[in-house]
């Protein structure tokens, strides 16, 4: 079964556990069945390239996945790790809020 997470594609996140402890980046992929995420410049390994038509061969580097519980959101406003709740709006919108400042989260 998928869970439904609090984090999304594009949000800036924060490692609070493993060998990138403390760094930060953006999401850039969810992989939802397996409860993990992709985050820019965390987590890089290198990977031997095979040549084709369209890719040099050689040795990349490149992103891997980490655990969804090993990140947490940063909060826009002190730019420290925080978790995540919903708020409804006057409107009747749903939004995502920081519990450490109560600030909205885009």
């Amino acid at each position: 079964m998928i869970q439904k997470f609090r984090i999304k594609k594009g949000d800036t996140v924060c490692v609070i556990a493993g060998k990138d402890k403390g760094k930060s980046g953006q999401v850039l992929k969810m992989l939802r069945e397996r409860n993990r995420v992709i985050v820019q410049g965390v987590n890089l390994i290198k990977k031997h390239q095979k040549q084709t038509m369209t890719q040099e061969g050689g040795i990349i580097q490149k992103e891997a996945s980490l655990h969804i519980s090993n990140v947490s959101h940063i909060d826009p406003k002190s730019k420290k790790p925080t978790r995540v709740g919903y708020k409804t709006l006057t409107d009747g919108r749903k939004v995502r809020v920081a519990k450490r400042s109560g600030e909205t989260i885009e």
